[in-house]
C-alpha cells in the first residue's frame, strides 16, 4: 500500500490523501485550502478522474470536502463513503462549497 499527501502538510487546511493498494485507489478527504495565501492551489488540476475509485470523507468541514465539486466538474465517478452523520450535513456543506467557489471564480475574473 503506497499514501500520497495531496494537502494539510505543511498546514491545516486543505486535507487530501490517496491511498493506493494494487486493487483500488481511495481518496480520502477532498479538502479545500482556506487561507488566502494558498487559495490559489484550489484551482490547481486534481488527480486524473480514472484514478479514484472511492472518497473516504473523515467529516464534512470545508478543508476536508471543500473541493468535491471540483472532483465532480472533472467527472470522477467513484463511490462517496462518509458516516450517517455526515451523510445529513453533506448537502448544506457541498452547497455552501459551490456558493464559494462560483463568488472565488468571479472575483478572480474582475
Amino acid at each position: 500500500m503506497k499514501i500520497k499527501f495531496l494537502g494539510a502538510t505543511h498546514e491545516v487546511t486543505g486535507s487530501s490523501y490517496l491511498l493506493e493498494t494494487a486493487e483500488m485507489k481511495i481518496l480520502v478527504d477532498c479538502g479545500m485550502f482556506q487561507e488566502r495565501d494558498y487559495s490559489h492551489r484550489n484551482w490547481k488540476p486534481y488527480l486524473p478522474p480514472d484514478q479514484i475509485q472511492y472518497l473516504l470523507l473523515t467529516h464534512v468541514h470545508q478543508d476536508h470536502s471543500g473541493l468535491i465539486p471540483k472532483l465532480v466538474k472533472e467527472m470522477v465517478h467513484g463511490d462517496l463513503l462518509l458516516t450517517v452523520a455526515s451523510k445529513e450535513l453533506f448537502p448544506i456543506v457541498i452547497l455552501d462549497s459551490v456558493r464559494f467557489q462560483e463568488e472565488y471564480a468571479a472575483f478572480k475574473k474582475s
